[in-house]
């Protein structure tokens, strides 16, 4: 399935979910953000957010430092 990422088309094999796209990335979904398709998606549905071609989709990662 083709995604838009971050502003990038790319191509997820395997991806049905929000949580799985974290996953199959190596992101830490305790230390990101994600938006999709313009909603910020709450940390808790994250394995429930179902994705479709051609969604957009932003994530951030949190940085700490001081």
């Amino acid at each position: 399935m083709e995604i838009v990422l971050n502003g990038k088309q790319v191509e997820v094999d395997g991806v049905r979910t929000v949580g799985d796209l974290l996953r199959l990335r190596n992101l830490n979904p305790r230390l990101v953000a994600v938006e999709h398709n313009g909603e910020i998606v709450p940390r808790d549905q994250y394995d429930q957010r179902e994705l479709a071609p051609g969604d957009r989709l932003e994530i951030v990662h949190f940085v700490g430092g001081g």
